[in-house]
Formats: C-alpha cells, sequence, structure tokens
C-alpha cells in the first residue's frame, strides 16, 4: 500500500463542451453547469469524488484563462496554485504536462490520476477501490495505467482499449486503442470480448508522466527547470513562464500524444458504473428511461405519443411533444434544439459552426 499523501489528482475542466449545445454554452460549458438539477455542477461532483479519495490539499484543476472566475466560484476551497489556467487549447497533453510539472516541483514521490470533469461514476465504493488499486500500481511501476469497463452495449461515441497479456491480476498490456468507431465494428469489439471502453482516466507516477513528455512536447518545462535550477519552486513565476510560451506547444491529446504511442501501457479491468456526458446520444444511452423510453432531464414536459426523445428545458418553461420519436429537444437561453438523435454528435458540431459563421458568437 502506498502513502496516501503521494496521491494527487488532475482534474480537467477546460473543454468547451460544443457537442452538448444548446444548454453547454462558450461562456458557461457542460462541466460549469448542474445538468441534472442535483444541486452540484459536474466539475463539483468530480470534485467531491475525489475528494474522498485523495487530500484535499492534493486536488487540481486545470482549466482555460476564461473559466478562471467559475472555477472559482464553484471550487472556492481550491487553493491559487491549485488552479492551472491556460492562456490558449491546446489539447490535453500540454495541459496534464504542465500539472504534473507543478506536482513534481512540490511532490517527487507523486502518484497522479488525471480524470474529465464531465463524467458519471455510479458506484463511489468501486470508484475508489480502482483509483486505490491504481495508485498502488504506479506507485511501484513505471507504466501508465488507464482504467477500462466492459462495454455494455456498442456505443460508437467512445474509445476502446483492446487488452493484451495479464501483467498481475487485473492489469492488462494494452494492444490497441480504437477512437470512436463505426456502429459495426463497435459492435464486433463488444462480441469479442476482447475490448473495454476507454474512460478517459488514468493513473501514472509523476517521474515517469514526465519523462513520456518529454518525448513528445516541446522542452518549454524543461527550459524553465533550467533557467530555475536551484532555487526555490515559486507557482506563480512558473505560471507567468508557461503563459508566455504555452502557444509553442502542439494541440495533441493525451490519448493520442501518450497512450497510443506509449510502449508502457496498461489498463485495469474496473466494475462501477460510467458514462461520458459528452453528447446528447450518450446521455440517453446512460440515463434511466421513463414512459415510452424518453429520457427527461430535471424539465417539465407532457408527452403524447413520443418515443426515444431526450428532453432538457429551462426551469421557467413547459413543453408539450407530441409525435417524436428518436429526436433532441433541448432549450438554453436564445437557442431550441430540435434535431434528430442519431448521429446527433456530428450534426450538432456541423450546426454550432454553421451558426457561429451566420449568426455570430451570441448563440455559441
Amino acid at each position: 500500500m502506498n502513502n496516501t499523501s503521494n496521491n494527487y489528482c488532475v482534474i480537467l475542466a477546460g473543454g468547451k463542451g460544443r457537442r452538448l449545445w444548446p444548454c453547454s454554452r462558450e461562456s458557461k460549458p457542460k462541466q460549469f453547469i448542474d445538468f441534472f438539477g442535483c444541486g452540484r455542477t459536474q466539475l463539483q461532483v468530480t470534485y467531491d469524488r475525489f475528494a474522498q479519495i485523495v487530500p484535499i490539499e492534493n486536488i487540481y484543476v486545470n482549466t482555460n484563462d476564461a473559466y478562471v472566475d467559475l472555477v472559482r466560484e464553484q471550487l472556492p476551497e481550491l487553493a491559487p496554485d491549485h488552479l492551472l489556467a491556460e492562456p490558449i487549447q491546446r489539447g490535453t497533453a500540454p495541459s496534464v504536462a504542465w500539472c504534473a510539472h507543478r506536482i513534481m516541483c512540490i511532490n517527487p514521490d507523486a502518484n497522479i490520476v488525471v480524470a474529465p470533469s464531465d463524467q458519471a461514476i455510479i458506484g463511489d465504493e468501486a470508484f475508489a477501490k480502482c483509483i486505490n488499486r491504481g495508485f498502488d500500481f504506479a506507485a511501484k511501476r513505471q507504466y501508465l495505467l488507464t482504467l477500462g469497463l466492459k462495454p455494455t452495449r456498442p456505443e460508437p461515441g467512445y474509445g476502446y482499449i483492446q487488452m493484451g497479456d495479464e501483467v498481475e491480476e487485473g492489469v492488462f498490456k494494452v494492444q490497441s486503442f480504437t477512437e470512436k468507431p463505426e456502429r459495426e465494428f463497435a459492435q464486433m469489439f463488444v462480441d469479442s470480448g476482447e475490448f473495454y471502453w476507454n474512460t478517459g482516466i488514468f493513473l501514472a507516477n509523476a517521474r515517469y508522466l514526465l519523462d513520456c513528455f518529454r518525448e513528445l512536447l516541446p522542452t518549454v518545462l524543461r527550459k524553465y527547470d533550467e533557467i530555475h535550477a536551484g532555487e526555490e519552486f515559486d507557482y506563480e513565476e512558473e505560471s507567468r513562464y508557461i503563459h508566455e510560451h504555452f502557444p509553442s506547444y502542439p494541440n495533441i491529446t493525451v490519448d493520442y500524444g501518450i497512450l497510443e504511442k506509449s510502449e508502457n501501457v496498461c489498463m485495469l479491468k474496473c466494475n462501477f458504473g460510467w458514462a461520458d456526458l459528452g453528447t446528447w446520444h450518450s446521455i440517453y444511452e446512460a440515463m434511466q428511461k421513463g414512459e415510452d423510453d424518453n429520457v427527461v432531464i430535471d424539465s417539465d414536459v407532457l408527452l403524447d405519443d413520443a418515443h426515444n426523445n431526450v428532453i432538457k428545458l429551462p426551469k421557467d418553461r413547459m413543453a408539450v411533444i407530441s409525435g417524436l420519436d428518436g429526436f433532441i429537444v433541448a432549450e438554453e437561453k436564445n437557442v431550441l434544439l430540435i434535431c434528430r438523435k442519431e448521429d446527433s454528435s456530428a450534426n450538432v458540431r456541423r450546426l454550432v459552426n454553421e451558426i457561429q459563421m451566420k449568426k455570430g458568437e451570441e448563440f455559441i
């Protein structure tokens, strides 16, 4: 069992969440919304979950400069040096590299779990057990460890991990990653029994994680370390330096840049309930269905001959929905979206881009 004071969490909260438009908006993306009417936003729920697993002083949040005030408003307990805000978006690889660097400067023996801020987790005890098992593995091995879940359906909107040889009980070498396959391939993956859903949550010890990034990213952090060698760590100076040099980073994700390219990647089989809340379709698939297989999210709705829809409306709205089958009905502020649920991820992204060009930022 590793020393829990060495266990750290990085929550990624800088995305724009456009695939859940119009409820997720540029000014207030999905991670900052109480999407399900539970009284806590997705970011707050994620923070609460990890606060039960690691010391709260070991939780860090990565976001964009535009969302700093939202993070501070929703997590007032977060210390200033635990909030890392980027000037521009460059994908998750530079984000995680910066967070790992800061944690490494504070505790060279740190083990880190990196998690998105927009996932539904069911079964907190099983989740905590998996994370703690992952910390134990990361503390003693020079590997990246991703959490995998046995798929319950052929979901084309998720990533898949192909298992290789077993390294220790419940931990397998990763043979391959496949991101968002076509539905027929997703069905083949499920039928084979070799593929698990990629949760996007992974762990590693800080030293090994930074070594992986050194081979991928420009020498921004190494140059900072050279300039300030022998000095006491100053997070404000580090933040200023990163802001100045962050644009030199490529736009690249951790999955593509690190996990898919590294030979030392394993998967831990997990058994908690999970859903990626990235798209309307994934929300529909993950949530409990109501009357006629409709999913009504914290909304006042009268349904009449309506089936297989996902509906999300403001508090001051009442909707009568009659004769619709397989649609998204979502309203927020000055936008009402009604579109087919099938292939909605690409469709919503296309519509957002079209509206941005034709109508401007007011509706995005």
